[in-house]
């Protein structure tokens, strides 16, 4: 089975208002043009309007392409992608690897004014995702933010159930559950309810960090495929974008199904418009624990003249004007890590759970698979079982 990439799924959460760990590159050119900033990253933050206004205020010219996944990103890069890209995007703990194989350089805060409008959760001593690991410099600078939770109708689902992981290997809602196809997050969220189970998320680990879902035990694994075997029969399908998912929870053929809130954001709407009657929830921390990502900007290896380098971080500082920002928050329904919620309307402060930014904190980030050999072939006796 093939499976989606996170472009894939992003395309179609941008209509709100407007890849997998081992993917090879695969990126396409936006335009032909001669071009002086060069960004590499996901299409739907191409932002006309924002990008328009930049060149127009620094009169230059940009310049995007395009990656399904993180690892496309990467890949680029160790290929020669450092001297083709100025600036880089990542979520999670990529950013981390890009810097630590030399594909990106420190990104200045002094230099952007407008980090001190991103909220405390997303920057030191806050959080130091975005700092190298180990030391003080600044990788990458914050973007948007999100989860992977559980979208859930609570018109057929106990609120007892809601906000537990384990709904989604309950024989009680058999046939009405559905997942996404992509390996990485079915095993994660699996790996977390597994340690939470064995009594290994606690507890000290073999390579003595805090525990993390992309590096689970031998012991844990399994687990984690046992789980997911189980769950096949109560599945009714593995979607492969979400717009299918939302047809199978607008028709309540689904009852639950963990996505990144977009699809929960477009049936809450309606039912405030009064188009709908589901009433829907969002677990964005479920109570095993969950999933969440944030994505940023980071400067590429390449960059060495120092125009080059001022005009990348005004290009980071102008992404994180509030305005901006309130933009990315309407127009793509995504969450920024910029306190917008002054200029934006009240339901999107509330559905992009800008109320609620403390919860990254305790939402495990993306990351690469510890072991993809082990992850494949799990994927592999899963889906063979």
């Amino acid at each position: 089975m093939s499976r989606p990439t996170r472009r894939q799924f992003l395309k179609s959460t941008a209509t709100i208002a407007a890849g997998t760990a081992l993917a090879m590159p695969h990126v396409r050119k936006a335009a032909a043009a001669t071009l002086e900033l060069r960004w590499l990253g996901w299409e739907h933050y191409n932002v006309a309007k924002i990008v328009r206004e930049f060149e127009k205020a620094y009169k230059v010219r940009i310049s995007s392409s395009y990656i399904d996944a993180n690892s496309e990103a990467y890949n680029t890069l160790r290929a020669g992608g450092t001297a083709d890209f100025d600036l880089v995007m990542g979520d999670g703990f990529w950013p981390r690897l890009y810097a630590k194989q030399g594909l990106t350089q420190p990104v200045d805060y002094r230099k952007i004014a407008n980090i001190d409008k991103v909220f405390p959760h997303f920057r030191p001593p806050g959080s130091t995702i975005l700092q190298e690991e180990g030391g003080k410099a600044m990788i990458a600078a914050p973007n948007c933010w999100g989860g992977y939770g559980l979208t859930v109708n609570l018109n057929k689902i106990d609120k007892a159930d809601a906000h537990s992981l384990s709904l989604l290997f309950n024989d009680k809602y058999g046939r009405r559950l559905s997942t996404s196809a992509r390996l990485e997050e079915n095993i994660a969220l699996a790996g977390i309810l597994a340690a939470h189970k064995m009594g290994t998320k606690t507890a000290a680990r073999p390579d003595g960090k805090p525990f993390n879902p992309y590096v689970l035990t031998d012991a844990e694994l399994e687990e984690a495929k046992a789980l997911l075997i189980k769950q096949k029969r109560l599945l009714v399908t593995r979607w492969n974008d979400e717009n299918t998912l939302e047809r199978l929870l607008r028709a309540e053929a689904v009852w639950a199904s963990p996505e990144w809130s977009g699809i929960y954001r477009r049936i809450h709407f309606d039912k405030l418009d009064g188009k709908t009657r589901l009433n829907m929830t969002h677990a964005l921390r479920p109570t095993e624990g969950g999933l969440g990502w944030v994505d940023s900007w980071a400067i590429s290896a390449g960059v060495t003249s120092s125009e080059k380098l001022e005009l990348c971080h005004k290009w980071i500082d102008w992404r994180l004007k509030p305005e901006n920002m309130a933009i990315v928050a309407t127009d793509l329904g995504w969450s920024p890590t910029v306190d917008v919620r002054r200029l934006i309307p009240r339901r999107y402060v509330e559905t992009l759970f800008l109320n609620q930014t403390q919860v990254i904190q305790d939402l495990y980030q993306y990351d690469a698979p510890s072991s993809p050999e082990k992850w494949e072939r799990v994927w592999s006796e899963v889906q063979a079982a």
